[in-house]
């Protein structure tokens, strides 16, 4: 009798779609013949849990299976079930490309699940190139335009990127037949790999470019211009289409990827949008309020302090930030007050603060005793 399918896949009758095909990609590595050669037990194992990932993969079998169990799925299907069955032949698996492929991609498809690879030679793409470019801030508040230089690969002049001989041409692969792909067989196992003659490309060159020797591309170097948006910030990363490696022999030349670092600026910190910086701020001003000018990126703003400002206060002012990107508006800016404490003070200064003090009730008489006045201002 055949054997449960769910039991077969080590799952519940209620299994997730998943959780299904979780179990049977475990199963399938684990019994694959390309790992248990001449091991007729692992091989009649694979053969019974494909058996089950087709029926259970598939919603309308499952239920049928799930009403009438084997009879529901078989040839010989109950006809309740819609009768003709699946049609389906198990053992004979050429039918299970799709799972495979989706499943284990490259090990059995040979070309990623691509079906234009599969059909023919490979589309090669050129790599993606990386350029870590520091800025400042200044450069990433208001934007600005960086030329670059950026070594790569381009086209051979010499052979405009065919990689063959000038006066000679590439020819179909005698092996793929110009597919880029190769068909083996093992038991009753059959998959596409890439053409190991061709490399997937579909064609073989017999006499080389003495240039380039048959690459078709030649190390160079791009001078292009990059654009850097107002309010980019660390690690952003601005894609240059079409500006990376170009391709051997032809294809899509890959992509430039510029990331954005900033330098330390000795005036602001940058937080998201927001700016941060820091301002002196006297005793008499915060003690009495009064208004004071600000540094912001594009120039001085006035601030009023309140009186009682005590020390590090946080002003906020509005729109002083970085404009944010891909939205409207700016973030604000920041501004922790620091007071400042007189290190160098005339004698009517002095005399003026110990009045203060006395009023205040920190020293009494016109001597100081030693108290925290003392301590601060001698």
């Amino acid at each position: 009798m055949k054997k449960d399918y769910y039991e077969l896949l080590g799952v519940n009758k209620g299994a997730a779609p998943d959780e299904i095909k979780g179990a049977y990609r475990r199963l399938a590595l684990k019994y694959h013949p390309d790992k248990n050669q001449g091991d007729k037990a692992a091989e009649e194992k694979f053969k019974e849990i494909n058996e089950a990932y087709e029926v259970l993969s598939d919603q309308q079998k499952r239920a049928q299976y799930d009403r009438f169990g084997h009879a529901g799925v078989g040839n010989g299907a109950h006809p309740g079930a819609g009768g003709g069955g699946t049609g389906a032949e198990y053992g004979d698996f050429s039918s299970m490309g799709d799972i495979f492929g989706d499943i284990f991609g490259d090990i059995f498809g040979g070309a990623g699940g691509n079906a234009q690879g599969r059909r023919g030679g490979r589309t090669r793409r050129g790599t993606d190139l990386r350029y870590d470019l520091e800025l400042s801030l200044d450069d990433v508040f208001k934007g600005t335009e960086i030329p670059l230089e950026i070594p790569r690969h381009e086209s051979c002049t010499a052979c405009n990127g065919a990689g063959a001989k000038p006066g000679t041409s590439a020819r179909t692969c005698p092996q793929c037949k110009g597919s880029g792909q190769v068909r083996y067989s093992q038991g009753f196992f059959s998959f596409n790999q890439t053409c190991p003659l061709c490399k997937g490309e579909g064609k073989v060159i017999d006499t080389p470019c003495p240039t380039c020797h048959g690459k078709g591309t030649l190390s160079s170097t791009n001078k292009i211009t990059v654009r850097i948006p107002a309010g980019v910030d660390e690690g952003t990363s601005l894609r240059v289409s079409g500006a990376g490696d170009v391709a051997e022999r032809g294809g899509t030349p890959g992509d430039l990827y510029v990331v954005i670092h900033l330098k330390k600026d000795p005036r602001f910190e940058r937080e998201g949008d927001d700016l941060h910086t820091e301002a002196s701020v006297s005793i008499s001003m915060a003690a009495l309020g009064g208004e004071m000018e600000v540094q912001t990126m594009e120039g001085k703003v006035k601030l009023k302090v309140p009186a009682g400002t005590q020390p590090n206060t946080v002003f906020r002012i509005r729109g002083e930030g970085f404009s944010r990107l891909g939205r409207k508006g700016r973030g604000d800016l920041l501004v922790k007050a620091l007071i400042v404490v007189p290190k160098n003070l005339s004698e009517k200064q002095r005399a003026a603060l110990r009045d203060f003090a006395q009023a205040s009730g920190e020293i009494s008489g016109t001597t100081d005793s030693g108290g925290i006045f003392k301590k601060v201002f001698g």
